[in-house]
């Protein structure tokens, strides 16, 4: 069973910096790519970034220069550092994770709001 637990999010200003972190357990492909998903009010789930086991990233076209994904294969963990956020940054934040049977999972979000 995959376990993904997210932390870091919270409230900062436009303009501000947000590191998330997931902890991952369980059975999870290493040589799958994890990733960071968001989903605002009203709106469907996107992509904000992956990354592969070998280091190797790709972020939504919103998030491009502003946000950071890096994976710690050795600790199980993923990040995403956000810098210069913005209010439309606003969303719950998904760490994902693909386990042995090729199936995604998710964590259970943690908030992040961008206000004044």
């Amino acid at each position: 069973q995959v376990q993904l637990v997210e932390s870091g999010g919270g409230l900062v200003q436009p303009g501000g910096s947000l590191r998330l972190s997931c902890a991952a357990s369980g059975s999870i492909s290493a040589l799958q790519p994890m990733g960071w998903y968001r989903q605002a009010p009203g709106k469907q789930r996107e992509l904000v970034a992956a990354v592969t086991s070998g280091g190797s990233t790709n972020y939504g076209d919103s998030v491009k220069g502003r946000f950071a994904i890096s994976r710690d294969n050795a600790k199980k963990t993923l990040y995403l550092q956000m810098n210069s956020l913005k209010a439309d940054d606003t969303a719950v934040y998904y760490c994902s994770a693909v386990d042995l049977y090729l199936r995604r999972k998710y964590g259970q979000g943690t908030q992040v709001t961008v206000a004044s």
